[in-house]
């Protein structure tokens, strides 16, 4: 059996025939009801299995029992091979794939191509869906065919709401939801998810809305918050973590129609986040709307599949210092609206039982206003900052992939794929824009006076081949070649005064940043290999092996600035500061990474009296290095591991988890990166399941082990944080581990 969106349709392959069933079942296999209300069918030519072994399915059993611990759509991955968090906002997380996140990584939501419209990053694509509305995750990790990859060198991940549900033939009208709340006692977390559907046999529609509303969490006992009171509210006491609450809405409404083989959807969406705490930010959201609206077509052929989709995203972004960091009474309010549009026709056309032929073209057109409105009578006064002035960055992509299974053993991938990318931008000026010993009238001016238009020609290139001895082990390698432009932040940011640098932080290590209008798209060639064994039905047994080598050329990383600003100057320099916050410019530099994703899973009991007991495991290893300078790579995971034994029996699943993290020694020079301890934390998780009814429950950090995450980034989530000189005292201290959490949830179908 194989699976392409195994969300929505079946494919049986006759291989060796010369046709093809394709069962397309009317609603989400994993539905919350898990009820077949229907399926339609339709003769076509065999079609191949297009995934690479990396590549890995998150959806079902796994979704369920990760939802109730968690209101990060990121967290959903945390089990994923190859996969690490950066942590950041309560409900925005950012993936890292093989040592490279954010814009490196392509995330598609519903197929939407989504871009971070702030400073600092605080609204990445996934924290645009609720894990209560996501239906299943598909993750490529390392070798990314060009139909699903672009703009990025990392990998893709592509998440799927739920899907729309439509009668059986002669069942009349369908009504059906699920309703559902859960508690999390660190941080005193609350919410609820609600689903309903209405659908005849041709006519779906599904509303999915969710709350969540969370305190500030608390690290384990001996985390102390300790030094000395900052202007205004000063440090926190005991164990609690700074600027770590939040509070979020997201609404979505779906309307489908179902006719033969097409399926039309139209998904329109909402998101409110009244406030979302950063702990490791300068800055804390103090507003994000966002409204979506995507319609898709799907469409089954003699000759293959059809794919069209357009889509149109708003967002309204709001920062300024919240509680924690309120020392200065008149804040500092930054505003960002964000505009994306983007268009996708593919087709997938199968010219043999051997043979299929994708092609597609997509484009996207985004606009970008980042702005800070005036504040009192002083230096943020009297004129509005413009940090970003009409930032365009238009993308216009063609690909062609041909598959081949040439026999049973062995099966073949070619792609390439042209990726143009235009930028410009507006005039900009600071919060004065006369005297000539202003600094900022200095840099805008020349900024101003620049060629601010940039158009970059950009190509990836996938190169695969899978070897299947028999029906017990597989083999696979490739190269691809990927790349990425800069986004508006890296090349359009302009000031070098400390305060206006400290506002521009995409990467969470308190620091800050200035752009580059002369930055080169990243270009990455990845060699990387994929060893699989397992039973031959593979369920009951399997072990996965990938090692991987990068090379990033233009490499898109950091310097320390050099301009007039005291800031930048030889103070700033090394070897002169190696410990403190640093003023840094976006550079071009040779890079590479290598490491190895290991997973497994093993049977080891099986009784009548205890049910099943199962092994789970996986270690990841990367080590990044800049290949110009010698430096480390920042925010590279050291390795790690975790273990889980599984217990299945009668309606229970209960599961035991140790994660080990390794400490992090080899940190990032020029950012002053700070080194982390290793851990080991035990983790527990039980649900019951019976009829429409489901409990899960669980405890987090069982023992309440202190620990700072690698990728937590700097704590600067209390205190004074208006420059980078105003929080030196904070520097050196990662962003606390949550501590001991018990949670619960509850989930009814009806």
């Amino acid at each position: 059996m194989l699976q392409g969106n195994k969300k929505r349709y079946s494919v049986e392959l006759l291989f060796g025939l010369t046709s093809l069933v394709l069962v397309v079942p009317a609603y989400a296999a994993d539905s919350p009801t898990g009820e077949h209300l229907g399926t339609m069918s339709v003769t076509a030519a065999p079609i191949i299995d297009p995934q690479p072994l990396n590549t890995t399915f998150v959806d079902g059993a796994d979704l369920r029992t990760l939802r109730p611990a968690t209101s990060d759509a990121v967290s959903l991955l945390r089990d994923t091979p190859g996969v690490s968090l950066s942590s950041a906002g309560g409900v925005s997380s950012l993936p890292v794939i093989h040592g490279m996140a954010d814009d490196r990584v392509r995330v598609r939501v519903d197929g939407m191509d989504l871009i971070s419209a702030c400073a600092n990053h605080m609204n990445p694509a996934l924290s645009y869906i609720d894990p209560s509305n996501v239906d299943s995750i598909q993750v490529f990790a390392g070798i990314t065919p060009v139909s699903v990859g672009g703009d990025s060198i990392g990998g893709t991940i592509q998440v799927n709401s739920t899907a729309p549900e439509f009668a059986q033939a002669g069942q009349g009208t369908l009504l059906k939801g699920q309703a559902g709340v859960f508690y999390r006692s660190n941080g005193n977390v609350q919410g609820g998810n609600f689903l309903a559907t209405t659908a005849n046999e041709q006519l779906s529609l599904t509303y999915n809305g969710s709350t969540v509303e969370s305190n500030n969490y608390k690290a384990a006992k001996d985390f102390k918050a300790a030094g000395p009171a900052a202007t205004g509210r000063g440090w926190l006491a005991g164990d609690e973590v700074g600027s770590s609450r939040y509070k979020a809405e997201n609404h979505a409404l779906g309307l489908a129609w179902l006719y033969e083989n097409h399926l039309v959807e139209l998904k329109l969406g909402l998101q409110d986040i009244p406030y979302q705490g950063f702990p490791n930010q300068h800055m804390d959201m103090t507003g994000n709307d966002s409204q979506q609206i995507n319609l898709h077509y799907d469409g089954k052929y003699q000759w293959g599949t059809m794919e069209a989709r357009i889509y149109n995203e708003n967002t309204r972004h709001k920062m300024n210092f919240a509680d924690d960091k309120n020392f200065y009474t008149l804040g500092m309010p930054m505003d960002t609206e964000g505009k994306n549009t983007g268009v996708l026709a593919k087709a997938d056309m199968l010219l043999s039982k051997r043979d299929i032929i994708r092609i597609g073209g997509e484009y996207q057109r985004y606009r970008l206003n980042d702005w800070w409105p005036p504040v009192g009578t002083g230096g943020m006064s009297p004129e509005t900052f413009w940090n970003i002035n009409n930032g365009e960055r238009d993308r216009f992509d063609i690909f062609g992939e041909w598959e081949a299974r040439w026999n049973p053993q062995w099966l073949s991938q070619l792609g390439v794929r042209s990726d143009t990318v235009k930028m410009d931008t507006g005039m900009v000026n600071g919060y004065k824009i006369t005297g000539t010993s202003n600094q900022y009238v200095a840099e805008s001016t020349a900024f101003n006076n620049s060629n601010r238009q940039r158009t970059d020609h950009n190509w990836d290139l996938t190169a695969l081949s899978r070897y299947t001895p028999d029906d017990r082990k597989t083999f696979e390698f490739g190269y691809a070649q990927k790349s990425r432009s800069p986004n508006l932040y890296e090349r359009y940011t302009w000031s070098t005064g400390g305060m206006a640098m400290a506002m521009n932080n995409l990467v969470n290590d308190g620091n800050g940043y200035v752009g580059n209008l002369n930055l080169k798209p990243e270009v990455a060639h990845t060699l990387s290999a994929t060893a699989d064994w397992h039973d031959v039905a593979q369920k009951q047994w399997g072990l996965k092996i990938t090692p991987y080598y990068t090379y990033v050329q233009d490499y898109i990383d950091a310097g320390r600035c050099s301009s007039a600003n005291t800031g930048c100057g030889a103070a700033n320099q090394l070897p002169a500061k190696t410990t403190g916050f640093v003023h840094l410019q976006f550079i071009n530099q040779s890079a590479r990474l290598y490491g190895v994703d290991v997973s497994g899973y093993f049977p080891l009991a099986k009784t009548d009296d205890y049910g099943s007991f199962t092994a789970k495991g996986m270690l990841n290893y990367v080590n990044g290095k800049n290949e110009t300078t010698g430096d480390n790579l920042y925010n590279i995971m050291p390795l790690n591991a975790k273990l889980t034994i599984e217990q299945r029996w009668d309606n229970w699943t209960n599961s035991i988890e140790g994660q080990l993290v390794d400490a992090k020694r080899d940190v990032s020079q020029v950012r002053d990166e700070v080194k982390t301890g290793g851990y080991a934390l035990l983790n527990l998780r039980s649900s019951y399941e019976w009829r429409q009814f489901r409990v899960d429950a669980g405890v987090e950090n069982v023992l309440d082990k202190f620990y700072a995450h690698p990728l937590s980034g700097a704590y600067i989530g209390q205190g004074s944080t208006m420059s980078l000189n105003a929080t030196s005292a904070l520097y050196g201290i990662p962003v606390p581990g949550m501590g001991r959490s018990v949670y619960t949830g509850v989930t009814v179908k009806f």
